[in-house]
C-alpha cells in the first residue's frame, strides 16, 4: 500500500516547504538553533524565535487548528499533521505552550475579558508562554503537587518551586497550576493560574543538562501576587480542566519528522566518509533498521491524526506513539554514536569534527521522560490498550 494525501492536503505541504525555505536560515545554520550555543544571547534566541512566530501568524499558521472566531486558521488535522511534520523536519522554531495549552483552555474556560486580552496576544506572537507544572516531588504524579497559592483580597499569593521549565528563561508569561486548597484530595483543590513571568518575586534558574544545552529552567515563587481576574476555569477544579483532552492534533509526528531528518544525515555522513563503514560494518544494517522505523513511527502518527480527523478520540493510540517515537530517537542517536565512533564527541569547531552526535546522544535521553514517562505511556497501552487489570 502506498499512503497518500489528498490533493489540496499535498499542495499545501508544497507551500509550507517553500515558506520555511524563504523564511529560515540556510539548513547548517539552522541545525544549530535551538540550542544554547547557537545563540550569542537570549535577546538573540527570543527574537529569532518570536520572528518565525510573527511569520506564522500573518499567515493564519500558529494556531492553524484553532476555530476561525478565535483568530485561527480552522485547519482540517490532516493539513495540521502535515504542518507539523516539515516544521519539525526542518527544525523551525514553530512550538508554542500558549497555542498548545493557554488558548485552548481559555476558549473552554475563560471568561470573555481573558479571552479578549489574551487569545490576539497568543495569536498575534505577542507573547512566549511557559508551562509551569512539574515540581521537584511532583512529575508523573502531577497532582502531588505543593505550590500553594492564597486568596489575599483581589490578589492570590504564590509560592512555591517549579522544574524541567522549557523555555522559562525566554516566556513572557506561565500556565501554572497551585494548590488553593491543601485540605482537598490530592486530585481536587488545584487551580490554574495565568502568571506574568515579570512579577516580583518570580525567579528563573537555568537548568544546565548533560549535554550542556540550556532548555530547561526551575522557576521559584516568593509571595508573588497574581490578580484574581487571571485565574482561568472554577477554583479548586484545575485538575480536571487539565486533563480534557482538548480536540487538537497530537499524533506525535513531530519525533518521526526529525528522526527522518537525523538518519538522512547519518546516511550521507556514512556515504562520504567509507571509512567510518569500515570500522563497523553492522552499521549498514543499523541505519536501514532506524529506516524502517521511522517509517513504522509516522504510520502511528498518521493513524493517530486519521482517527482525529474522523471524529474519534485516540487514546492508548497516542501513548503507543509517543512511547515508539521517544525511545526510537535514542536508538537514532546511539546508531550515529556506533557510526561516528570518537570523532562523534568533537565539537565547537575541531577540525576532525564531523557532527556533534555526542550531544544528540545525551539529550535524547529527556525523550523518554518529557511529556509523559515511558512508564506512564506502557500504563496506559496496558490498561486502555490490551485491557490488563492495574497491579
Amino acid at each position: 500500500m502506498k499512503f497518500a494525501y489528498d490533493q489540496d492536503v499535498e499542495a499545501f505541504r508544497a507551500e509550507v516547504k517553500t515558506f520555511i525555505k524563504e523564511n529560515l536560515p540556510p539548513e547548517e545554520e539552522r541545525a544549530k538553533r535551538g540550542y544554547e550555543d547557537g545563540f550569542k544571547t537570549l535577546q538573540d534566541e527570543y527574537d529569532y524565535t518570536m520572528g518565525f512566530q510573527k511569520k506564522l501568524s500573518e499567515r493564519d499558521w500558529l494556531a492553524m487548528a484553532w476555530p476561525k472566531e478565535y483568530g485561527g486558521g480552522g485547519a482540517s488535522h490532516m493539513r495540521q499533521l502535515v504542518y507539523n511534520e516539515e516544521m519539525a523536519y526542518n527544525a523551525a522554531p514553530s512550538g508554542n505552550m500558549g497555542i498548545a495549552w493557554v488558548g485552548p483552555s481559555l476558549m473552554l474556560y475563560g471568561t470573555e475579558d481573558q479571552k479578549q486580552k489574551f487569545i490576539p496576544r497568543i495569536t498575534g506572537a505577542d507573547d512566549w508562554w511557559c508551562t509551569l507544572y512539574s515540581e521537584p516531588g511532583a512529575g508523573s504524579d502531577l497532582a502531588a503537587l505543593q505550590t500553594r497559592a492564597v486568596r489575599d483580597g483581589d490578589d492570590y499569593v504564590l509560592n512555591g518551586q517549579k522544574i524541567w521549565t522549557s523555555g522559562g528563561h525566554l516566556a513572557d508569561w506561565g500556565w501554572l497550576a497551585a494548590r488553593t486548597d491543601p485540605d482537598a484530595p490530592k486530585h481536587k483543590g488545584i487551580t490554574m493560574f495565568m502568571v506574568d513571568m515579570k512579577s516580583p518575586g518570580v525567579t528563573v534558574r537555568p537548568l544546565i543538562n548533560i549535554a550542556g544545552r540550556h532548555g530547561f529552567n526551575e522557576v521559584f515563587f516568593e509571595d508573588v501576587r497574581v490578580p484574581a481576574t487571571q485565574v482561568v476555569g472554577e477554583v479548586n477544579r484545575g485538575w480536571y480542566h487539565m486533563a480534557v483532552a482538548l480536540d487538537f492534533e497530537r499524533s506525535g509526528i513531530q519525533s518521526y519528522a526529525g528522526g527522518r531528518r537525523t538518519v538522512e544525515r547519518l546516511v550521507q555522513i556514512a556515504r562520504e566518509n567509507p571509512d567510518l563503514v569500515k570500522q563497523r560494518k553492522t552499521i549498514r544494517h543499523e541505519l536501514a533498521d532506524r529506516t524502517i522505523e521511522v517509517v513504522t513511527g509516522t504510520s502511528l502518527a498518521y493513524r493517530v491524526a486519521t482517527m482525529q480527523a474522523k471524529g474519534m478520540v485516540p487514546n492508548y493510540e497516542a501513548s503507543t506513539s509517543k512511547l515508539f517515537g521517544s525511545e526510537l530517537g535514542q536508538r537514532i542517536a546511539l546508531t550515529g554514536m556506533h557510526l561516528l565512533g570518537t570523532t562523534g564527541q568533537l565539537r565547537n569547531g575541531s577540525k576532525h569534527e564531523i557532527w556533534d552526535q555526542a550531544s544528540s546522544y545525551l539529550q535524547a535521553v529527556s525523550g523518554t521522560v518529557a511529556a509523559g514517562t515511558s512508564e506512564i505511556q506502557r500504563g496506559i497501552i496496558a490498561t486502555r490498550g490490551l485491557g490488563l487489570p492495574r497491579g
